[in-house]
């Protein structure tokens, strides 16, 4: 507890670690449709969605220097790890935000993100959670809220209930279904996902699960239409919930 205590007062010392309030989500993110004023670039920026230790984020800012990458992830204690990472490296090009992924709509503006990376995410396996799955309707909804026409969803996952439920959301929403690989290393593809592993990924590769991915991009039709931000933080529920949770 103590080390955890110890990670927590760093990760305030990170300058590329940023935790806002949920007063300044809910308010108007300062940095919302200006990532690239942080990066001071205007390179595209990936978003890599409940990223944990952020292993994902840190090698594709090493493997892409003229791409820019943003873990997010609700957990502190993870993201020290990736915080710590890129300080250490000093990796111009990587930044982390500890935030809820409910928020993505208020955190990044309209075509701000040209990729989004999704490994092994929670499952949610009950029903009545459904909605919280990262490849629900409703998340692809706030997708599409920031990411460009042309933006790519990566899914990593060992979960073959996630991934089914992915595959019939994709077919049931006209999405366009780019690759799958129902056994990824298996099937060697030479695809630049099997390059890098999470924690979590190397422990269960050595218990012999298997590890599935795909990528998809939105149904174009998702874009026709005025902007409307799906998620609406001035509703009790969200008043009830903390914005960081250790």
């Amino acid at each position: 507890m103590k080390k955890k205590k110890q990670h927590f007062l760093e990760n305030k010392t990170f300058s590329h670690l940023f935790q806002p309030t949920f007063e300044e989500v809910r308010e108007g993110y300062a940095l919302k449709g200006k990532w690239h004023t942080y990066f001071k670039n205007n390179h595209p920026i990936v978003l890599e969605l409940g990223c944990g230790k952020g292993e994902y984020t840190v090698g594709l800012a090493q493997k892409y220097p003229h791409k820019n990458f943003i873990g997010l992830d609700q957990k502190g204690a993870r993201l020290w790890r990736g915080g710590k990472t890129v300080q250490e490296l000093q990796i111009p090009n990587a930044a982390f935000i500890r935030s809820s992924g409910e928020f993505l709509e208020y955190l990044f503006d309209r075509e701000e993100l040209s990729a989004i990376w999704i490994t092994f995410p929670e499952p949610h396996p009950q029903q009545a959670k459904a909605k919280k799955r990262f490849t629900s309707p409703q998340f692809n909804q706030r997708f599409k809220n920031i990411l460009k026409k042309e933006g790519i969803i990566h899914l990593k996952t060992d979960n073959p209930e996630f991934y089914n439920f992915t595959l019939e959301s994709i077919e049931a929403s006209g999405h366009l279904l780019l690759a799958k690989y129902d056994n990824l290393y298996a099937e060697n593809p030479h695809e630049e996902v099997q390059e890098i592993q999470t924690y979590y990924e190397k422990i269960w590769l050595r218990e012999g699960r298997t590890i599935k991915y795909l990528r998809y991009q939105l149904n174009p039709h998702f874009f026709e239409g005025r902007y409307q931000i799906t998620t609406d933080l001035n509703t009790q529920n969200y008043h009830k919930k903390p914005q960081h949770r250790d």
